[in-house]
């Protein structure tokens, strides 16, 4: 018999995490889901919950990612056809999507009702989702976000809408009346523009039987394959919003060449393009100089997304720092055993669960239409966004080395997870822009000002830390003078201490206390100055009663 080489004798190396329920080892989104109205979801998020965090599931992400789309201009003939070959795991994955609803279920009525708490049902479901794969996540967040921008046009709703609000994934390139199912993209930005979208150039000409003729380009084309996009273009009476098919009802292509797809740093699997539009038939969607409104409607839910997408990826990047730690040995003793590594893992905790506790709460406030919540969105969406997505960029990059040289191998889903999280921060609005629409709102809204310090005081009295922060904040926002140049610094203190009154309040067990009080003994200690770098929280944090709460191994 052929003797093993003792160098080749494998020992001290962690399982793979696989075939694990993502819904019901991680308590706080349990908890979430009861506690924002989706309570009656519960059952489906755990079926979906076991059939996301199988390993065939995790390959598939791993595959999509490491075969990215290409781009097919011309076919053999040398006929125009700009068709997109996808892996087939990208297929099965976008299947699931569709099939648990993620793209559309919120906008599915019931007797001209949609289900309780279906936005928060479908916020949990997405968080989950991007536990997997992120790159499948951007058509399904554009036309989630794009039914909300399309559902008061009568056309639309005849003749697209029950399209889009099936349970299917049908990826054939038809026009939509012959299509299961369909997916709607955006295009807004432009070479010259970036985010200054009001510096587009794209034309729109309006033809005699109302349809619109555009000419013009799109830097940025999200989902070239989608059935249809929104698109921005310029009228005489100003930037319009418009909706662009991709193909006409007589089969025939639509004006749209994609000239190439980006290579991106992460967000691989996904197809993203820059394409020229040459009479390109489009419909009006909303006013006429009035587009940046109507395509911002669904920028707002694509904007939550962004905070829900990058909540999971949090979750799931302390799922494996956590599972390592469980199975590593170092200096005699595993790494969930010594102080210094408890200290950095219960911070890490901390931050996740206040990012889930924070999306979950904002996509409450969709599921309701009352003049308070409504106010309440309009600020703290993109507040969220901005704060989330900055602290997911460290966190990844923290649970990576946790894993250390295993965690920076594309091996492990955690170098894809750092790779996409700045997707998130920069798509739909960079930081920057994100803080200029806080102080927006809270500078033009009396209503939103008071919602916010409404949705912030049941929280009083529980935490020292928390009654300082606050009283700091209302002063601010009292005194009517907030600062462009302290933006971020203003948001940052609105989106923590949000946090820190969520999990306050949710705090109903040993774990969630020691969450809330870790929480905010550092996040909110202004007074000793917090330091961003996890792992500072020392003996602030009770790390036994965290880390029982992270993650409920099956």
């Amino acid at each position: 018999m052929e003797r093993i080489p003792a160098s080749d004798a494998v020992f001290n190396q962690t399982p793979p995490l696989a075939d694990y329920n993502l819904f019901t080892t991680d308590p706080a989104l349990k908890e979430a889901v009861q506690r924002e109205g989706a309570e009656s979801a519960a059952p489906e998020l755990t079926l979906a919950g076991a059939a996301l965090g199988t390993a065939v599931n995790f390959e598939h992400a791993r595959l999509a990612n490491r075969n990215p789309p290409i781009l097919h201009a011309f076919n053999v003939q040398g006929e125009r056809i700009d068709s997109l070959e996808f892996h087939p795991s990208w297929h099965v994955l976008m299947q699931g999507i569709a099939a648990r609803g993620y793209h559309t279920s919120p906008w599915a009525r019931v007797d001209g009702r949609a289900a309780t708490g279906a936005h928060a049902a479908r916020a949990a479901g997405y968080l989950m989702q991007a536990q997997v794969e992120c790159g499948t996540l951007c058509p399904t967040t554009m036309t989630y976000g794009a039914i909300a921008a399309m559902r008061r046009d009568p056309w639309l709703q005849r003749d697209w809408m029950p399209h889009l609000l099936t349970r299917e994934y049908d990826a054939r390139d038809i026009p939509i009346g012959h299509k299961r199912g369909g997916l709607i993209g955006m295009g807004m930005t432009e070479k010259q523009g970036g985010s200054d979208v009001r510096a587009n150039t794209s034309r729109a000409l309006r033809c005699a039987d109302g349809s619109y003729r555009i000419t013009g380009h799109k830097w940025f084309f999200s989902a070239p394959q989608c059935d249809a996009h929104l698109v921005l273009a310029r009228t005489d009476r100003g930037l319009s919003c418009f909706f662009l098919p991709r193909r006409l009802p007589d089969g025939r292509r639509n004006g749209i060449y994609v000239q190439r797809l980006k290579d991106k740093l992460g967000n691989r699997s996904n197809a993203s393009s820059e394409v020229e539009f040459v009479d390109a038939w489009a419909h009006l969607l909303g006013a006429e100089g009035r587009g940046i409104p109507t395509i911002l409607e669904m920028g707002t839910y694509t904007r939550l997304d962004c905070v829900t997408g990058t909540a999971g990826m949090m979750r799931q990047a302390v799922v494996q720092a956590v599972h390592h730690a469980r199975h590593r040995q170092a200096f005699g003793r595993l790494l969930i055993d010594q102080p210094l590594m408890q200290s950095v893992l219960a911070d890490l905790a901390i931050e996740s669960e206040a990012a889930t506790a924070l999306a979950m709460r904002l996509a409450r406030a969709f599921d309701s239409d009352t003049d308070e919540e409504i106010a309440l969105r309009r600020a703290l969406t993109s507040a969220a966004k901005f704060w989330v997505c900055k602290r997911g960029c460290e966190l990844a990059a923290e649970a990576m080395e946790v894993l250390g040289g295993n965690g920076y191998t594309e091996e492990m889903p955690l170098a894809r997870m750092a790779r996409e999280m700045p997707v998130n921060s920069i798509w739909e609005g960079s930081g920057n822009i994100m803080c200029l629409d806080v102080l927006r709102a809270f500078g033009k809204s009396a209503a939103t000002r008071g919602a916010v310090l409404h949705a912030l005081t049941p929280a009083l009295g529980r935490h020292r830390n928390f009654d300082a922060a606050f009283e700091r904040f209302a002063a601010s926002v009292g005194a009517g003078t907030l600062n462009e140049a302290h933006a971020r610094r203003f948001t940052q203190l609105f989106v923590t201490l949000m946090q820190g009154s969520l999990l306050l309040n949710a705090a109903a067990s040993v774990g969630a206390r020691a969450a809330a009080e870790g929480f905010c003994a550092t996040r909110l200690d202004f007074e000793a100055g917090w330091g961003a770098v996890f792992g500072t929280g020392g003996a602030a944090l009770d790390v036994n009663a965290i880390m029982d709460r992270a993650w409920i191994e099956n």
